[in-house]
């Protein structure tokens, strides 16, 4: 059994992470298996900034989903086994409440009204969708980049609910690097006279900053080896229209300008700032006193890092800290180094490598 996209409606207030409150949120989520007589074949993922729910294609909705080769029938997450839940993020623009949403309080859009967010308060969404389904211990978390910060927030707010725990491409904190590659692209938003000050129209939306701004972020999920073997220095077809000089001249530049194009007619900018800047504020240090502290909260008995040498977002000396702050405590934490090419990106794309990682840990 499966389903499309399924809400549910937090009543009253919803306390945010760094202050203020929501009135009655929406969280998104789409569910894929059946939950069995024991109520313990759960799993729940927790998306990167981006994605909505719709991790799988199903019968309701057979679009193909962002992690289509993972979920599903026979697949390593397998979903005639597992009951798998994955939910749109709090703060997103695919169904959950967030800046794009209307304030109840005043009958308007949210827009910069919108409390902080914090990926505690993703993390407390995907606990409100558990307590909805009924589900009181989960089989796995799981959580690649943001949704990997999100699954370790989930576990610090709720340790011991999730037997086992698997991040991917994540980090226990925002390094400098990525803090300021993020800064640079929720800047270009905030500078396009179309944001302005968060007030744009629906219909209205700063295309130019958007676009530039997935451009970067499309620079920085990949490696530089990967544009190297897939472009080169392969030039366009034809001469960039209007004749300017400055304009597309190289089949790299051509293919972000696509794929910027087709994101900003999906997503929300607004929406967009506020989960970035969730993501910087992330740090597990914020649970204990340090990332050491932090992660000696965690409960999960089996925990499973994957890195990627390639992904300088979350690097792999990153990666080694993960294993060394969750290791001991009778926790099984097993680390697998894959070689990559697609830099962050590759948990999306290099379905080759991932599949049987994923396979050998739900096995």
């Amino acid at each position: 059994m499966s389903s499309a996209r399924q809400e549910v409606v937090v009543k009253g207030e919803f306390p945010m992470h760094r202050g203020g409150a929501l009135i009655d949120p929406t969280i998104a989520f789409e569910t894929w298996g059946e939950l069995d007589a024991a109520r313990g074949n759960a799993v729940l993922i927790f998306t990167g900034l981006s994605p909505s729910a719709h991790a799988a294609s199903c019968a309701v909705d057979p679009t193909p989903g962002w992690w289509e080769e993972i979920v599903g029938p026979g697949r390593p997450i397998d979903t005639r086994r597992h009951f798998v839940i994955c939910v749109n993020s709090l703060g997103s623009c695919f169904g959950s409440t967030g800046p794009a949403s209307v304030n109840p309080l005043t009958g308007d859009i949210y827009r910069l009204d919108f409390p902080t967010l914090s990926l505690e308060d993703v993390a407390r969404g995907g606990y409100e969708v558990l307590k909805f389904l009924g589900v009181d211990r989960l089989r796995a978390l799981v959580g690649p980049s943001m949704g990997g910060m999100t699954a370790l927030a989930f576990e610090l707010l709720f340790p011991g609910l999730a037997e086992s725990l698997m991040l991917m491409s994540t980090g226990p904190r925002a390094l400098p690097f990525s803090i300021a590659l993020r800064s640079l692209q929720r800047e270009m938003i905030r500078r396009d006279p179309g944001w302005q000050d968060g007030n744009y129209p629906r219909d209205t939306v700063p295309l130019t900053g958007m676009r530039l701004a997935r451009k970067l972020g499309m620079i920085t999920y990949r490696s530089a080896e990967e544009w190297r073997q897939r472009f080169g220095r392969e030039r366009v077809s034809a001469e960039h229209a209007g004749g300017d000089p400055f304009g597309i001249a190289f089949s790299v530049e051509s293919y972000l300008e696509h794929h910027a194009n087709k994101f900003i007619g999906q997503f929300d900018p607004n929406c967009y700032l506020y989960l970035s800047r969730a993501s910087d504020l992330f740090d597990v240090a914020d649970h204990g006193g340090s990332v050491e502290a932090g992660l000696a909260r965690i409960r999960s008995e089996r925990i499973l890092v994957v890195g990627v040498v390639t992904d300088f977002l979350y690097p792999m000396h990153q990666q080694h800290e993960l294993v060394d702050g969750l290791s001991g405590g009778g926790r099984e934490v097993e680390f697998v180094e894959l070689d990559s090419l697609q830099g962050h990106d590759s948990f999306l794309v290099d379905m080759d490598s991932y599949r049987p990682v994923i396979a050998s840990f739900f096995a």
